[in-house]
């Protein structure tokens, strides 16, 4: 049996697989680092988040792994309630 990082080195050994994960380590999880730092230092659980948001723990933790997966994209009225859920403000920027 192969271990993670030995998997990990195999599937990246596929250029197009390679070029993916360094697309999400570049735009996807600096997004994701803030939003999951925000909410530590908010103090707050995915369920209490969920709780202000009016939605379930699960949506939360689906929100949260969506950055990571790009399986889906969260709208911005999504994620503006989740910063109201921390005491934020949502800003976007182009740079």
């Amino acid at each position: 049996m192969r271990t993670h990082e030995e998997l990990k080195a195999l599937a990246l050994s596929d250029p197009e697989v390679r070029a993916e994960y360094e697309r999400i380590e570049r735009e996807e999880m600096p997004m994701l680092d803030t939003i999951l730092k925000a909410r530590r230092e908010a103090g707050l659980t995915q369920a209490q988040v969920a709780e202000r948001m009016g939605t379930k723990a699960s949506a939360v933790a689906r929100l949260e792994n969506a950055l990571v997966t790009g399986k889906h994209s969260p709208s911005i009225a999504t994620l503006k309630k989740y910063a109201a859920a921390l005491g934020k403000e949502l800003e976007v920027r182009f740079h």
